[in-house]
């Protein structure tokens, strides 16, 4: 059944093969939106859009990494190219990185997940928001974390990156917010996807303790998490722009 969220919107996911990106294509398109998806994998692409479209939904893929701004570039141009603007886009590319305490971690793992997480998400609000300048403005949601709001043992690159996304988050919203472009956060907690069931997989146990600090007891679905970015990009809230919303079952209340 489909809601009227984002009837009409033009929305571009990144990371969307898999996880939270990928059912974030899938709320949207729910919720009305003709949605663009763009991701590493392009079987994981094309069976989505395929999916998407069997259920009636407007919905493509461009094959494309965050960390080099040519491909985001590609596939804003192709959005506006094929559906005339960008109305929307849920940043969500991103990794977690190894689990190592700080005096060991080597400069790839840092890199690597400082250039994923930060640079992906300045390559894509640059070319973003100039899309949305030209055509009257439009709303991005950035996936943070809750580690960008606490700090996490033996994770240092990770909360360092999404510490910074929420800093880019907050400057864009500060520096567009007149010009009619709105730009929030979420910072989800542990959330069901490849990545952090692997995690559990490297770490027995993990998953027990990480749900025992959670007030509500459990592991979020990715769709959970989806749908707060939905609401975050949908005209629901004009007025809210440079905020970071935990959807994290409670956790950074404790």
């Amino acid at each position: 059944m489909t809601s009227d969220l984002l009837t009409g919107k033009v929305v571009l996911v990144t990371g969307a093969s898999s996880g939270i990106g990928e059912a974030a294509a899938r709320v949207f398109a729910q919720e009305g939106a003709t949605v663009v998806v763009t991701a590493r994998r392009e079987d994981r692409l094309a069976a989505l859009v395929g999916a998407l479209r069997d259920k009636g939904a407007e919905a493509a893929h461009v094959v494309g990494d965050v960390r080099v701004a040519e491909d985001v570039a590609r596939a804003v141009d192709f959005v506006v190219a094929e559906y005339g603007r960008l109305d929307a886009a849920f940043n969500n590319a991103g990794i977690g990185g190894d689990r190592t305490p700080l005096h060991l971690m080597t400069d790839d793992v840092y890199d690597t997940v400082m250039d994923t997480n930060v640079r992906g998400v300045f390559n894509c609000l640059r070319h973003e928001i100039a899309a949305m300048l030209a055509t009257g403005g439009g709303s991005i949601v950035n996936n943070s974390s809750v580690g960008g709001l606490v700090a996490i043992p033996t994770a240092a690159p990770y909360i360092a990156s999404k510490h910074a996304v929420v800093g880019l988050t907050r400057a864009a919203a500060d520096e567009y917010a007149k010009q009619g472009v709105r730009v929030n956060a979420i910072a989800p907690g542990t959330t069901r996807s490849e990545i952090t069931l692997d995690w559990f997989g490297r770490n027995p146990g993990l998953q027990d303790l990480v749900n025992s600090l959670t007030p509500q007891g459990r592991t979020a679905e990715p769709e959970e998490i989806a749908q707060a970015a939905a609401w975050l990009l949908s005209d629901r809230c004009p007025f809210l722009t440079g905020t970071v919303m935990p959807v994290d079952g409670g956790f950074v209340n404790q």
